[in-house]
């Protein structure tokens, strides 16, 4: 095996939720592989702010878009102005909303599982198709540690990241044989927004961290090499799993 087998130079990445955290990290490692960048967040600026420098000062293109990943046509209008230049696809963006599930509003239910799930599928749609017509493609998306558990106070983003591990494996099933690689990543407990409310609870954040073998939260950075690796020919013969990315969390 060489180190050739993960390099991504000629090949075009699109990676939403771009803008910081998790898709930040996972852009700057597949540019720093090789790759081009197509970001695309709601408030991602067409230069792409620092992720944009990022990704220039590695030598590779940048382009950025801003899309709203409520709004279905607005998803599928990016799908259409991509799909023919993506040979990567990254599915990272999302929201999560914090509530008992008795309380949980329905308007937060809706928007949780619209930006999670369905634009994640429209745009796999769309992007996918375009790679089965050309007979390959890598297709990543951002699952969770509730892909496998339950959760608390968070019934729309767990059911979301649920899904999203059923539709890996169900689009994997379909496309694998084409040339079109699916697979997910499962990020543990990693230092973002989303879970800044969890780090500024003493009691909470004590006990996620003793369950952790490595003994500390993740860094965003600690998901490049996983997508590196889904992305690039080292994963040919990998196709709809759910890779954790946690410290050890899930051994545990």
């Amino acid at each position: 095996m060489t180190t050739d087998l993960f390099d991504l130079t000629g090949r075009t990445a699109v990676v939403t939720g771009a803008r910081r955290g998790i898709g930040f990290a996972m852009a700057e490692a597949l540019a720093a592989a090789g790759a081009d960048i197509i970001a695309a967040s709601s408030s991602q600026e067409a230069d792409g702010g620092e992720i944009g420098r990022r990704v220039r000062d590695l030598g590779r293109s940048f382009e950025g878009h801003a899309v709203d990943f409520r709004d279905r046509d607005a998803v599928v209008a990016f799908g259409d102005a991509v799909a023919g230049r993506a040979d990567i696809l990254v599915n990272n963006a999302g929201t999560i909303r914090r509530a008992p599930a008795a309380e949980h509003p329905l308007e937060w239910w809706d928007e949780v599982i619209d930006v999670n799930l369905s634009s994640q599928f429209a745009l796999s749609q769309k992007v996918g198709a375009a790679m089965l017509e050309r007979g390959g493609g890598k297709i990543i998306f951002t699952a969770s540690l509730l892909t496998f558990q339950g959760g608390i106070n968070v019934p729309g983003y767990t059911s979301s990241k649920s899904a999203i591990g059923g539709l890996t494996k169900a689009l994997a099933n379909e496309w694998a044989g084409r040339g079109v690689n699916v697979n997910a990543i499962a990020p543990g407990y990693i230092a973002t927004d989303n879970t800044q409310a969890l780090r500024e609870d003493a009691d909470r954040s004590r006990s996620i961290l003793e369950r952790i073998p490595a003994g500390r939260w993740g860094q965003a950075s600690d998901l490049g090499g996983a997508a590196v690796f889904l992305a690039s020919r080292a994963s040919d013969y990998v196709s709809g799993v759910t890779i954790p990315v946690d410290g050890g969390w899930m051994g545990r």
